[in-house]
């Protein structure tokens, strides 16, 4: 809300009844006869937002760092991987897509598109029942407990563990969804803007005169050499969370040069991947409850003619399963 220089020069001319002026006219004409007031306000309101800007940013980077290794070393979402991967290659057994030995990430946001014979359920179901039937048996069962009871409740017991664990993903990636929400253009301008900033207080101090008043000019300068110092301190985060968001894009996708655009995909499918695992976590539960899958049923799945086939290409990057494609 500064003046323009026009209406400066305006204020500055005036040498009539100052009663005569509005309440604005005669704050900004008292506020003129400060040296460099505006240029003043403007590195003061800098300063007021810097640390809660670096917060941001710093925050930001370390969600980014822990994203990626939340997802690097998630033991259960590189068995559901694995899951994927294997019931990909039995259905797919006796043909030459049989043997794929790695997929796209985008791959699990198709596997609902892939329904049983009876139309509901579908190829994710299948995989979270089959992890459910592995996950269920471990240390944190009672084995007093297990012992006591029937074979019939001890799969209930069992399964009921698993599904516990199996749902449980969504919030042991839980960064990983907070990262999928950020823009690193966005971040980036953030910490050009910040570094541009510290340019105008240098201006500022350049206006220094041994006749001004005041501790303005003193307190600005010891700012100017911390900031310079935070903002150095910024920029190696920045460098180093952009590394590790490349190395885990690299080991789930291969390729991170066709990621260039979307650095931060590889959070974003994971991310829409997990809500959709949410709702069949559920989906599995209802129907665990309502009755318990025998072992030695079985399901046959199909793709419906509507559905795109997910491409089987990678988790961790093989040249020589690359373009393959899942397909029943």
């Amino acid at each position: 809300m500064a003046p323009t220089k026009e209406e400066e020069i305006k204020l500055k001319d005036y040498n009539g009844d100052l009663s005569k002026l509005g309440a604005a006219e005669r704050f900004l004409k008292g506020i003129l006869d400060i040296p460099f007031a505006f240029k003043r306000v403007e590195a003061m309101l800098y300063r007021a937002n810097f640390d809660s800007e670096v917060k941001y940013l710093s925050k930001s980077f370390e969600t980014l760092e822990v994203a990626s290794e939340e997802l690097k070393n998630s033991r259960l979402f590189l068995k559901l991987l694995e899951a994927v991967l294997q019931t990909g290659n039995r259905m797919n057994a006796g043909t030459n897509r049989g043997e794929v030995k790695a997929f796209k990430l985008d791959t699990l946001l198709k596997l609902v598109d892939i329904k049983g014979t009876d139309g509901k359920t579908t190829l994710l179901h299948f995989v979270v029942q089959e992890i459910i039937k592995s996950e269920g048996i471990t240390p944190d069962v009672n084995p007093q407990t297990v012992k006591e009871l029937s074979s019939t409740k001890k799969e209930e017991e069992f399964r009921k563990q698993g599904l516990q664990i199996v749902s449980g993903l969504s919030r042991e990636l839980g960064s990983v969804k907070s990262a999928a929400g950020m823009d690193s253009d966005v971040l980036s301008s953030y910490v050009s803007k910040l570094e541009m900033g510290l340019e105008k207080i240098r201006q500022v101090l350049q206006h220094e005169k041994p006749d001004l008043e005041g501790s303005f000019f003193d307190s600005m300068k010891k700012f100017l050499k911390e900031a310079e110092e935070q903002i150095a301190r910024v920029k190696a985060h920045e460098r180093r969370a952009s590394a590790h968001v490349k190395e885990v894009t690299e080991y789930f996708h291969g390729d991170t040069a066709k990621e260039e655009a979307h650095p931060f995909r590889v959070f974003l499918i994971v991310r829409d991947f997990l809500s959709i695992l949410d709702n069949v976590c559920k989906e599995v539960g209802t129907m665990e409850n309502r009755s318990i899958m025998g072992t030695g049923s079985s399901r046959s799945f199909r793709i419906p003619t509507y559905a795109s086939k997910p491409a089987i290409n990678k988790y961790k990057q093989d040249d020589s399963s690359g373009d393959e494609d899942m397909s029943s």
